[in-house]
């Protein structure tokens, strides 16, 4: 007699992933893992120093770490990202690619060209101190 492993059943079953618009990957832990190294890769062309490229590179190999530690538990991954369905966290993997790509385009790291106007850059509830009674 056969013995399907949950991985396997899993991948096997499942038919949609319920979201409109959403197919189901036949095998989406390898795409993540490409998704996650192409990201990786393009963010190494973006100064070291850049906040963008160091909170993306960290999150992007936490969740390279977990999908590779995974052994093709999809279950276990999608645990893991808490971002719904793998299908899910594939699309959310995409995007940051495309949007690595474009700030490595933008060049969001460099100084702007023209200085922004006085209080521009401040917020509400930075104006006036609070004072303790």
């Amino acid at each position: 007699m056969f013995r399907f492993t949950r991985p396997l059943l899993q991948q096997v079953t499942k038919k949609t992933t319920g979201i409109v618009g959403l197919a189901v990957h036949p095998n989406p832990l390898p795409e993540l893992s490409n998704t996650y190294n192409s990201t990786l890769s393009v963010l190494a062309s973006i100064p070291p120093t850049s906040v963008y490229r160091q909170g993306v590179e960290a999150l992007t190999k936490h969740k390279l770490n977990i999908v590779q530690g995974a052994n093709g538990d999809i279950a276990s991954v999608e645990k893991q990202l808490d971002e719904g369905q793998i299908e899910e966290s594939l699309d959310i993997a995409n995007d940051e690619l495309k949007l690595a790509e474009n700030m490595l385009e933008w060049k969001a790291w460099e100084p702007l060209e023209e200085k922004p106007s006085p209080g521009q850059w401040e917020y509400f509830g930075n104006t006036a101190s609070p004072t303790s009674s």
